[in-house]
């Protein structure tokens, strides 16, 4: 068994709460990992011996939990640069530009899609990502969204099964056989590779109703539920999902204070998607008032071709500090600690004895340089299961 000790951390966030600190902040600190595990977490002057460990001395970098993005759509192909730049000249973003990626995707191989899969991987350990969950919801057939999540299955134990990602273009007219067609045969393919189900409640996407049965459908599968809801304008996503029990409603842009309550009094984890936001141009969630309201808030980076087309968890943290209301202690908990809450994860998203030793060593003495600079490669070094992977 592999042990590692890391010396002389500068700035150690646990996430496990003390005086008052949600991020259970540490100074001049240490860190043991044995195995896949962390073994031991405290100040530098009362760690074990090293023994035998592997030892690394952080000089003073700041260290923090894996970032744990609970929301990606990595299996796809093509590209949808031109929608972006149409936005960037005055194009409302609208969902039907996900019929195009579906086109290139059913046309795409199992070897294409999954070589870009495991590129998109290696961008998010580079980037300090260690956990990760990815929808389907760009094959829309039987067929092809049961292996978008065979290989969605392939890199991370946490699939959502979307087929209920938009209503595809052979079934415009017949929106109900479509939503029979993901309750019935495709729900029954994908669920040996799926841990959630999910569905787009939204105009232009699926009606409150139909959300409704999915994921009944869903459950009734033994899959999780999960929403995407309240992106576009004020809608039923919110409350569908809470009365669901679902573990996160994402997106949470257009929110009353119905909404806001229901989620304070439920477990459902708002997750906010600061990068659709930038590159769709709408209007930012507003994550103070979640989080004055006591709702457990995530952020993750929507990573898909056409409203967020970027796997970068840091810049996420940015854009929450800078136009979300959030401080930089907040926005890097949602980013760790708030994603392992939205994926029901009790073993990643913070530092203690017992958890996965999935951490990053920051090219920084703080945690706050996350957001003081954004667009810099912070992350030097990043473990998962006390594996080096960038």
């Amino acid at each position: 068994m592999t042990t590692m000790l890391l010396t002389n951390i500068g700035e150690l966030t646990t996430n496990v709460e003390r005086d008052g600190d949600p991020c259970g902040t540490l100074h001049d600190s240490a860190l043991l990992i044995e195995g896949d595990r962390v073994a031991w977490v405290g100040p530098g002057a009362e760690a074990p011996s090293a023994g035998d460990a592997e030892v690394i001395d952080a000089g003073g970098r700041a260290l923090i939990p894996g970032f744990v993005d609970s929301h990606t759509h990595l299996v796809f192909a093509g590209d949808r640069a031109d929608e972006f730049e149409a936005r960037m000249t005055g194009t409302p973003y609208a969902a039907g530009g996900i019929r195009r990626t579906v086109a290139a995707t059913r046309a795409a191989g199992d070897e294409v899609l999954r070589a870009r899969l495991r590129a998109f991987v290696a961008e998010l350990h580079a980037q300090g990502t260690t956990t990760f969950e990815v929808k389907t919801g760009y094959g829309l057939t039987v067929a092809d969204e049961e292996r978008l999540a065979r290989l969605a299955a392939e890199v991370t134990p946490e699939v959502t099964f979307l087929g209920a990602h938009v209503v595809p273009a052979e079934y415009a007219e017949r929106p109900d056989d479509y939503v029979e067609l993901v309750c019935g045969e495709m729900l029954r393919a994908c669920a040996p590779h799926s841990r959630w189900i999910d569905v787009f409640c939204e105009r232009g996407a699926f009606t409150p109703d139909q959300s409704r049965r999915i994921l009944a459908a869903g459950v009734a599968q033994g899959l999780a539920p999960r929403v995407h809801g309240n992106q576009l304008g004020p809608g039923e996503g919110v409350r569908i999902a809470v009365a669901a029990g679902a573990a996160s409603v994402d997106h949470c842009t257009y929110l009353d204070d119905a909404d806001v309550a229901a989620l304070a009094g439920s477990r459902t984890v708002a997750t906010l998607l600061p990068g659709v936001e930038f590159s769709t141009r709408q209007p930012y969630p507003d994550a103070r008032r979640l989080i004055d309201a006591g709702v457990t808030v995530a952020l993750a980076s929507d990573c898909n071709p056409g409203s967020s087309f970027t796997s970068s968890m840091p810049l996420m943290i940015a854009l929450a500090v800078r136009e979300m209301g959030m401080t930089p202690a907040e926005a890097l908990w949602a980013a760790t600690a708030g994603g392992a809450r939205a994926l029901r994860r009790d073993d990643v998203g913070a530092l203690a004895p017992g958890m996965r030793a999935d951490l990053v060593m920051l090219d920084a003495p703080t945690r706050v340089h996350l957001a003081y600079r954004p667009g810099v490669p912070l992350v030097h070094t990043a473990w998962v299961g006390g594996r080096t992977v960038a």
